[in-house]
């Protein structure tokens, strides 16, 4: 049997920081608004449009920026993503839509805080998308800039590899499906919709990983089990902090009076609001939940300690009959009772062991163990 071993995942415990994962702190926390983030410029760039009417779909793929821009001089609405950023072709592209460079700024932005913003006619969204790293177990992002015109959608994509747009994709196809037969401003909700659902994912798969951690902390816990702890409630950090700003998004935008937005859609907002209020609350719930498994493992060290304690404390005063009457006769007198006795002997070990035999009797009867 040929056995392929990996020592690369275990020799990587051997350095302290890995086992409790305190990169991943400096990952999570090295937030700084203040400096300007260098984002380096993707490789590869795709865009990909879809261009329609309730009666038409053109559907287009290219690697330039500049084979979108005729589309922004017709009648129908198109949805233009960007997978891949690159400075030159994210500028190029807003400044012919002429998309404000404090959008610009943003969506070149790193680590940036979930938004929504309304310059000079043009609605952006800026958000995060979240995904589980099944092989490392932590929330991975990847940031995404809607920006919504009259009659155009341009998402912004750092990921070329995946999203969660496919349901888009595929009810745009359909040629009576409510995407085709609305405006813009829909196919934003349901771009923001699907971004918003994807976070329940992330989140049924957190919720599993803590269950499966509160079992084991219940049947055996160790310090691998608070490693564990640590590491989850650092990805609750990371999810709390996408989810939490994404409520006050969507709230901006039905407060919203921009003439992008009809009145018919607004209702549609108020649901996926609900739908954020719903996974904030949940994510609250989560991290209820780790401060009681941290609790819950804490009582247990403590309850283990009890345990060694409890029975090294009988088993010393187990012995204590035996220290005292050793003490006595082995005193350095010429007269001690039954000391020179031929019982004697007898007598004082008869003593060390029923002395402690009635202790036990007690310790049991008063439920001391």
């Amino acid at each position: 049997m040929n056995v392929k071993l990996k020592p690369e995942k275990y020799l990587k415990y051997l350095y302290l920081p890995n086992l409790f994962a305190t990169k991943r702190t400096r990952e999570i926390l090295s937030v700084n608004p203040t400096v300007v983030s260098q984002r380096a410029d993707a490789e590869k760039v795709v865009v990909s449009v879809y261009d329609f009417t309730p009666e038409t779909l053109e559907e287009k793929k290219s690697e330039k920026v500049d084979s979108v821009y005729h589309y922004k001089d017709r009648d129908s609405i198109s949805w233009i993503n960007i997978d891949g950023i690159r400075k030159s072709d994210v500028e190029a592209i807003c400044n012919k839509y002429s998309i404000h460079p404090l959008i610009i700024e943003d969506i070149l932005s790193v680590d940036q805080r979930p938004k929504m913003d309304e310059v000079e006619g043009v609605l952006s969204c800026l958000l995060n998308m979240l995904y589980f790293n099944e092989e490392k177990k932590t929330v991975e992002t990847e940031q995404i800039s809607i920006v919504l015109g009259s009659n155009f959608v341009i998402s912004f994509q750092e990921d070329p590899a995946r999203d969660v747009f496919d349901p888009i994709r595929h009810r745009l196809k359909m040629p009576k499906s409510q995407l085709r037969q609305r405006t813009a401003d829909y196919l934003l909700y349901g771009m923001i919709d699907l971004v918003v659902d994807s976070y329940f994912l992330v989140m049924e798969r957190l919720g599993d990983q803590i269950e499966a951690l509160e079992e084991e902390v219940v049947r055996k816990s160790n310090k691998r089990s608070l490693a564990r702890i640590n590491q989850l409630r650092k990805e609750l950090i990371v999810l709390k902090r996408n989810i939490a700003p994404v409520r006050d998004l969507v709230a901006g935008i039905i407060r919203s009076e921009n003439e992008l937005l009809e009145d018919r859609t607004t209702k549609y907002f108020k649901d996926v609001y609900d739908h954020i209020i719903q996974a904030y609350d949940l994510s609250e719930n989560y991290r209820d939940v780790m401060m009681s498994v941290q609790d819950l493992y804490i009582s247990n060290v403590n309850l283990k300690l009890n345990e060694v304690m409890k029975v090294m404390t009988i088993v010393t005063c187990l012995l204590a009959p035996a220290t005292v009457i050793g003490g006595v006769f082995g005193m350095n007198f010429d007269v001690i009772p039954y000391a020179h006795h031929n019982l004697g002997f007898y007598f004082a070990v008869s003593l060390m062991f029923f002395i402690p035999l009635v202790m036990l009797y007690i310790f049991k009867r008063r439920g001391w163990f």
